[in-house]
């Protein structure tokens, strides 16, 4: 590969120059964005004085001192890849001069055998495997920037590129994220010198009691570290859709937007509703989308026949619904949702047909809603000989562990088109095949085999996968993440854009936190400041070659810059040597790289050559036995090979998606969704962070998708048990973010922080449950965790108290999350805590270390038929009982307390207050547990109620006879001192 001296400038494609010193020219001392001198003067000139890629000022001495050599050689690369018609764009491959030159002359002089195609390749690779074994100490610096990054294809000149430019980063006011980030060191500090009065101020007569206060205390303090400093630099994006469509939409001109294939995930229908699948599938069909560029694929895991006539009507039904939505541009886009609306559809509405078109179109829906019912009406009972199709043969799937691999495609280029003669975006039914026998991976295994169908199909280079129940709410989402991954300089490494989850049909309390604010619009931000945030399962934007396991075009590294202007909080350290496995499978990875160099033009061989070329790069052992698949994991840009019969597609898609395709290749272990754990979304996110990509957080002004969300507190429950499940099985899991990719150093160290918080949280249930215990332990016998408190001492607890507050206020003022929001977060962290959290560390060891898997089944009971009635409904679950203990024992606990201080008099009110207020702490932090535990008629099962109550009082009754925590009196000396007096 033919590599110039210097780093190449992102914006006119010179040299970016050297300083007199020596070194680089480097713009930012944050992210070393590669800019030549002139440029930057032009961009001062305009007063844009930030860096293009991550948001920070440029220092105002920057341009002082620069030598503005330009390069001898000039590469002849961009002016190839403006003129190729299918490599045009930001997502054309940085192919090396070389093999742009290789390809001319094979299309002067004729295509080479595959033999010679092969050897240049190896020959690439020697020279390659040379270059890193021996690298001249002139050209250290340069090896610090990937080749990619020399020849990204930019834009012409500085102007073009402002111009250009889709999205930009706008980070917090200086005004609240400095005082942010002050209290969050003075709260550091006053832990520091909280934990030195704790250890060294015992309390001798109740050791045991303060002990293990002590402990939970520093738990605690450990998980606040992992959770609060990877917020440090949380930041805003604004994007610019108008400017999108002004480049890749020119009046007259095909567009060149980039295409997306959805993906609807769906296992059972009579849980999942098909009325509900349904809307989402409709609201994805009438996207403000170029209808050739959306292909939605509709994966049914369990086989069901219900599935399948369901997507049939909502085929049929999207004739009429998406000519409707694009003519009148309504939202949002699903039926059930616009006509629930309860506001003014006919703002901005000018168009007189308006009224009486939706009054059709609404009876039209509600006669698709009985047409769904019937349906599913249908299949509540399953005839004994299984289903039947229309035309008499029986449905392939009656046995949903054990049927081959079904395939319809509906609407779409060749299907039928709505009732204005428009094409429609394509539709397709996929259930993949399933045999005993096979491990199939639930979630993450179907998902897998809808990124091969999709490839074998349409192979659109961006991929966008939702939950059954969550529909598109802002159709111009796509374009929202296009104006990342379609953005010249932003979208270069970027592996996803991820959009905050947004719920329909929450209480306005929240009760239970469904909404999960804190998360989504703290966390998340803040881990976009750093590398991106984590995949959450849904509502999220794919490259599809970083789903492929490959790593990113351009690896942006920091160049070598003084000790000044290393971040405060990650100070540079020498990069340690790299573990021989991380060396094999990044050698591994760049001969995968490397191949795409030489079999980017397969089109130029015959069947025969083509399939030897594959063979010999080992792309089977990879991505599986499918040369069709395999030539469209080297389309960068999407689209199906030239050279694939059309007649055959649906016969390689059936092949792609057969339970023993996956046998001895990388899916699930490199490639797709990440098998090991049933929160398949953290492990695939983190794997992608670990090999260089990153992630983007897009929150437009209207939520891009909504959702549904379980209200009742039962089903709550039960959906963090899931998640802290997924957790633990990543904890003691191969791919733990503890020592996961520490030796390939891609992944930042407040990233890895993050990472490891999401695996480590449920573990915080231990703690919690003794600390939440300690009240009534203190209340029952008298005794403190804490000794008489000295002014010095009285002042530190005032300061950690006013320290966790002001925090607490300035994330808030900086995040616009509400108070209560963050309250009722805080509240269900401890419920969750208490029950689900804890249930999964105990089940999780379980099922990992003895293999025993142990389910916590949930039975409901009728709701009422109101406004929120599910919210009101109990059901039995395992997981209400330790919550409801520590309830009753800490209530037990105030009552005996306010009992002994009455008998004791007025000295023991002083000491009493203490406990009460701790109690006071766990109650109020389980309240919304108990208010939903009694429901709107205080209808508890009797079964909860005398699990705790026994659970409770034993506990209490051995306590006080044993004991254990409170100092033993020596009765041998007692004894002898009643001697001494006349008794």
């Amino acid at each position: 590969m033919m590599e110039s001296k210097s780093p190449v400038c992102n914006t006119c494609g010179e040299e970016i120059g050297v300083k007199p010193n020596g070194d680089f020219f480097v713009a930012c001392q944050e992210c070393s964005f590669p800019i030549c001198k002139a440029c930057l003067e032009y961009e001062f000139k305009e007063g844009r004085r930030i860096c293009l890629r991550c948001g920070n000022p440029y220092d105002e001495n920057v341009l002082d001192d620069v030598d503005t050599k330009t390069s001898k050689i000039q590469s002849t690369l961009a002016p190839h890849i403006n003129n190729t018609p299918q490599d045009s764009g930001i997502h054309a491959r940085h192919i090396s001069t070389v093999s742009t030159l290789d390809s001319e002359l094979n299309d002067e002089y004729g295509n080479p055998i595959w033999k010679n195609r092969v050897d240049s390749w190896k020959d690439k690779k020697e020279k390659k495997s040379k270059k890193k074994n021996k690298v001249p100490k002139a050209q250290e610096h340069d090896s610090q920037i990937p080749p990619q990054q020399h020849m990204e294809d930019m834009p012409p000149n500085a102007e073009a590129a402002a111009t250009d430019v889709l999205s930009v980063v706008i980070p917090i006011p200086r005004t609240k994220i400095t005082s942010y980030r002050i209290v969050i060191i003075m709260r550091l500090i006053i832990l520091a010198l909280f934990f030195n009065y704790r250890i060294t101020h015992p309390v001798d007569s109740a050791y045991g009691l303060w002990l293990t206060s002590v402990i939970c205390e520093i738990w605690f303090a450990v998980s606040w570290v992992l959770d609060q400093f990877p917020k440090w630099s949380p930041i805003n994006r604004e994007t610019y859709i108008d400017r999108l469509s002004a480049r890749f939409e020119r009046e007259g001109e095909e567009s060149q937007l980039a295409a997306v294939d959805f993906f609807v995930s769906t296992v059972d229908p009579l849980k999942e509703p098909p009325l509900i699948t349904a809307n989402t599938v409709l609201s994805i069909l009438a996207l403000d989308y170029p209808v050739d560029k959306v292909s939605c694929y509709v994966s049914d895991d369990g086989a069901a026949m219900l599935s399948f006539e369901s997507l049939v009507e909502t085929a049929d039904f999207a004739r009429k619904w998406v000519p409707f939505c694009k003519k009148y541009s309504i939202e949002p886009r699903a039926p059930e949702f616009y006509f629930s609306l309860k506001i003014d559809y006919l703002r901005d509405k000018v168009q007189p047909s308006f009224v009486k078109e939706r009054r059709a179109m609404k009876r039209d829906y509600e006669e698709f809603k009985i047409r769904m019912n019937a349906l599913v009406a249908k299949a509540q009972k399953t005839p004994e000989e299984g289903w039947t199709m229309q035309d008499g043969t029986s449905w392939p799937g009656n046995n949903t562990r054990d049927h081959p691999g079904m395939i319809q495609v509906f609407l779409g280029y060749s299907g039928a088109r709505d009732i204005e003669g428009n094409e429609l975006p394509r539709l397709v039914y996929v259930s993949r095949e399933k045999r005993p026998g096979y491990q199939h991976h639930k979630k993450a295994g179907a998902e897998n085999a809808l990124v091969r169908v999709s490839a074998v199909l349409t192979n659109a280079p961006f991929i966008l996968n939702l939950d059954c129940d969550h529909y598109v709410n802002n159709s111009k989402a796509v374009r929202e993440a296009m104006c990342f991954l379609m953005d010249p300089i932003v979208g270069q490494d970027v592996c996803y854009v991820q959009f905050p989850q947004r719920f329909d049909g929450i209480d306005k309390s929240d009760r239970y936190a469904n909404r999960n604010i804190v998360f989504f619009d703290v966390n998340m931000r803040g881990l976009d400041g750093i590398q991106g945030p984590v995949y959450v399962g849904t509502g999220c934007v794919f490259r599809r070659q970083a789903l492929y396991g490959y790593s990113p075009p351009s690896k942006p590294k920091m160049l070598p810059q003084s000790s000044s202007s290393s971040c405060c909080c990650c100070p540079a350290k020498k990069k340690p040597a790299q573990d021989p496995s991380e060396i094999y499978k990044d050698e591994k990875r760049e001969d995968l790289d490397a191949a795409i160099f030489n079999l980017g033009d397969l089109d130029n061989y015959d069947e025969y050559e083509r399939s030897m070329l594959i063979s010999q790069t080992s792309f089977e052992k990879t991505f599986g036995l499918s040369a069709v698949f395999i030539e469209s994991t080297l389309m960068e840009n999407g689209g199906v090979p030239e050279s694939v019969n059309p007649s055959t597609l649906i016969k390689e898609a059936i092949h792609v998606i057969s339970c023993g395709y996956e046998e001895k290749t990388e899916w699930g272990k490199e490639i797709g969704w990440i098998y090991g754990s049933i929160t398949e979304d953290i492990l695939t996110g983190f794997k992608m962070h670990c090999r260089g990509w990153r992630s983007i957080y897009c929150m437009p002004l209207r939520p891009a998708f909504k959702g549904s969300a379980p209200i009742n507190l039962s089903d709550r429950l039960a959906q963090v048990l899931r998640w802290a499940l997924g957790s633990v099985e990543i904890f003691l899991s191969r791919h733990c973010p503890l020592w996961y990719g520490v030796s390939g150093g891609r992944l930042k160290l407040l990233q890895r922080m993050a990472y490891v918080n999401t695996i480590v949280y449920p573990f915080t249930s231990l703690p919690l449950v003794a600390y939440c215990t300690l009240p009534a332990i203190c209340l029952l016998t008298g005794k403190f965790i804490i000794p008489t408190l000295s002014n010095l001492a009285s002042m530190l607890f005032l300061g950690l108290f006013i320290s966790i507050i002001l925090t607490s206020v300035l994330e808030l003022r900086w995040s616009g999350v509400s108070i209560e929001d963050l309250w009722r977060n805080e509240q269900f962290w401890v419920i969750g805590g208490v029950s689900a959290h804890l249930f999964a560390v105990f089940q999780g060891f379980l099922k990992m270390l003895a293999g025993l898997d142990t389910n916590f089944t949930v039975t409901s009971k009728t709701a009422e038929d109101l406004e929120f009635g599910e919210l009101y409904i109990v059901k039995w679950t395992t997981l209400l009982i330790p919550p409801t203990s520590l309830l009753i024992i800490n209530l037990v606990g105030v009552v005996a307390g306010f009992s002994d201080a009455l008998n004791k008099g007025y000295e023991a009110w002083g000491p009493l207050f203490g406990k009460v207020f701790f109690a006071f702490w766990v109650i109020l932090h389980l309240y919304p547990f108990l208010k939903g535990l009694m429901g709107r008629q205080n209808r508890t099962p009797t079964i909860v109620i005398l699990w705790s109550i026994l659970l409770a009082s034993v506990f209490s009754l051995v306590w006080v006879r044993i004991n254990p925590f409170v100092s033993k009196t020596d009765t041998t000396s007692l004894s002898q001192n009643c001697l001494l007096f006349d008794c």
